[in-house]
């Protein structure tokens, strides 16, 4: 029997309280302030957000480095980016995403690859700043159709003072002007990797778009050119979006940063509107390219196909009759053939309750995926979201959704445990927990290396994916360890 939605707030209120009942007065009225439930008609989930996590729960955020390293510069695929530091942070995020990319590795593109100072006690001791220059030389000479560098700080780089900055403006202007980044992402900055994604976006906007020189560039626009900002490639979302709108008649210029180039990221002030897919991790760049250059930028959502023809509309409302029709045509298309992945896992999905708990976008954007699956999403939270995630996220959960902020470990157990979801739809850190649960469980950073899982293309593997967890025949031989003595 369904619960009526005061019953649910009712219900959620009184498991909230149940958790935070373990931890000690003052923790329990810390994380009070990140737990609640989502009421119709609030402009905010009402949670707090982008607060330092507590020391001695298990939070599952990143660091500063990995939202710069591994997220915004990481997938750009012609420029070498140095971890600068001890090797673990640059062995750690090597090759973890699945930025997909065009190119021959250790020639021309080098995402997958790690390089690394591989910083000694000696170095810390008297500095990397040498040892950083004797680095960028040898990577000229390996790997000479490298097309720019990016010095990847990490923590002990910021506590010993090394001037990565210097050490970049002197070796660009040794190789005739070369781009050459320092970004100060050291881990310890900020209180996740939010922070990581802001530092990488000013070092963009200061150390490549003000060294560009409108007389010399070659660029040729036309009245139709868009830049696909905050989209990484992952199991190749950036190409299955990019059909799309090339099909509707827009030149895409610039992917930022999957399958991205350091030319995309100069070409990039030339378009005539900014697509912006992870508000999170790029919204400070295209905030800075609509205040200078006059770029305005829109949000949109390529997660299912009533998401996608909403923002198809969306982006072509910014350009002439011409991109309007063709937004519309596209959707044409590809509606009898979503229809049919509708038709085929929809009654294998429908009622299905799901919780989530990721990253930047997809706490929101995926609710509309599963919905038109006939799913429902019944709690969801972001690792590091900020007040403005969770304000947009109200137009996307209905009244009653649990909400939760930088969840740690235990808690979310807890409510999973408590609500007895069909899916849980987080990251690799709270799989294996989930699934000795026995709990169908999909990775929904990486997409359980499947995908892509935007666009019309990724919503049929999508549909394919979650079908495929939850109705897997494996829940009913398994017993979750300590229930089954």
């Amino acid at each position: 029997m369904s619960m009526t939605v005061e019953e649910t707030k009712a219900r959620n209120k009184a498991l909230v309280d149940e958790v935070l009942s373990v931890y000690p007065d003052k923790t329990a009225k810390r994380r009070g302030k990140h737990l609640g439930t989502y009421e119709e008609g609030k402009s905010d989930c009402g949670v707090k957000s982008n607060v330092k996590s507590i020391p001695g729960v298990m939070t599952i955020r990143g660091c500063a480095y990995a939202g710069s390293k591994g997220v915004v510069w990481g997938p750009i695929k012609d420029m070498i980016h140095i971890s600068h530091g001890p090797v673990g942070c640059g062995q750690y995020s090597w090759a973890a995403r699945r930025n997909y990319y065009i190119g021959t590795t250790g020639v021309d593109t080098f995402v997958t690859m790690q390089f690394t100072s591989d910083f000694q006690e000696k170095d810390i001791v008297f500095g990397g700043d040498k040892k950083l220059a004797k680095i960028i030389d040898e990577i000229e000479v390996l790997f000479p159709l490298n097309h720019g560098i990016t010095v990847q700080s990490e923590c002990p780089i910021g506590l010993i003072g090394d001037d990565i900055e210097a050490v970049s403006k002197a070796k660009s202007k040794e190789y005739d002007g070369k781009t050459i980044v320092p970004v100060r992402c050291e881990g310890f900055r900020g209180v996740s990797q939010s922070l990581g994604h802001h530092i990488a976006n000013d070092s963009i906007r200061d150390w490549v778009f003000d060294k560009l020189d409108p007389e010399k560039s070659t660029f040729a626009s036309t009245p139709y050119d868009v830049a696909i900002i905050g989209d990484y490639n992952i199991g190749g979302d950036a190409w299955s979006s990019r059909i799309l709108l090339e099909e509707m008649g827009l030149r895409v210029v610039a992917q930022w940063s999957g399958d991205g180039s350091i030319a995309e990221l100069e070409a990039t002030p030339k378009a005539k509107l900014n697509v912006l897919h992870c508000y999170r991790s790029m919204n400070y760049i295209s905030r800075h390219m609509e205040e200078k250059y006059g770029i305005p930028w829109v949000e949109y959502n390529f997660f299912g196909p009533s998401k996608i023809a909403a923002s198809l509309r969306e982006i072509a409302s910014h350009f002439d009759d011409k991109i309007k029709e063709g937004a519309e045509r596209v959707i044409a298309k590809y509606q009898p053939l979503m229809q049919a992945v509708v038709d085929k896992y929809r009654p294998r999905l429908e009622g299905k309750k799901v919780m989530l708990f990721v990253g930047g976008l997809r706490p929101r954007h995926v609710i509309g995926a599963y919905e038109d699956l006939g799913m429902e999403v019944i709690g969801t939270g972001y690792e590091f979201g900020h007040n403005d995630d969770y304000q947009r996220t109200t137009h996307y959960v209905k009244d009653g959704t649990l909400i939760y902020d930088d969840v740690t470990g235990y808690e979310f157990e807890q409510f999973v445990d408590a609500l007895q979801p069909d899916l849980v739809a987080s990251g690799i850190k709270e799989k294996y927990v989930f699934q000795k649960m026995g709990f169908p469980f999909r990775q929904m950073h990486s997409w359980d290396y499947s995908g892509p899982y935007h666009g019309y293309d990724g919503f049929a593997i999508f549909a394919r994916d979650m079908d495929m967890a939850i109705n897997n025949p494996v829940w009913s031989l398994t017993k979750t360890p300590w229930k089954a003595a």
